[in-house]
C-alpha cells in the first residue's frame, strides 16, 4: 500500500503563488507515476500535472503549463506542485495520486481511473 498526504493549500489572491506538497509513504518503490488532479465545485475532476517517480519526467495540462511546476525531493519522498500566477479558476480541491502501472513511450496517464492511490485533498482558493 501507498499512503499520500497533501498539504500546503490555502487562500491566495489572484497572481499569487502557493506550493502544495504530497508526502508518500509505504511501498513507495512500487510507484511509477505521481500526478496532481483538481476538482472544483460542480465540475469534473481535472488532470493538472504528472511526474515519473524514478526518472523525473514531467507532463502538464495546457491550462497550467508555464504557471505550475511539479518536482520531487527524493530524500523526503515528497512531490511538490509549485503554483504561480494563480487565477480564480484555479480554485479547487487538489489531490495527488499515484499509479503502479508501467507505461512506455513517454506516456503519462491523465485519467483519474488510471491511478490507484489517492490523498485526501487540499483546498486551494484564489480570490479575485
Amino acid at each position: 500500500q501507498v499512503q499520500l498526504v497533501e498539504s500546503g493549500g490555502g487562500l491566495v489572491q489572484a497572481g499569487g503563488s502557493l506550493r502544495l506538497s504530497c508526502a508518500a509513504s509505504g511501498r513507495t518503490f512500487s510507484i511509477y507515476t505521481l500526478g496532481w488532479f483538481r476538482q472544483a465545485p460542480g465540475k469534473e475532476r481535472e488532470f493538472v500535472a504528472a511526474m515519473s517517480w524514478s526518472g523525473g519526467n514531467t507532463y502538464y495540462s495546457d491550462s497550467v503549463k508555464s504557471r505550475f511546476t511539479i518536482s520531487r525531493d527524493n530524500a523526503k519522498n515528497t512531490v511538490y506542485l509549485q503554483m504561480n500566477s494563480l487565477k480564480p479558476e484555479d480554485t479547487a480541491v487538489y489531490y495527488c495520486a499515484a499509479t503502479r502501472t508501467i507505461y512506455s513511450g513517454g506516456y503519462f496517464p491523465t485519467d483519474g481511473y488510471e491511478y490507484v492511490y489517492w490523498g485526501q485533498g487540499t483546498q486551494v482558493t484564489v480570490s479575485s
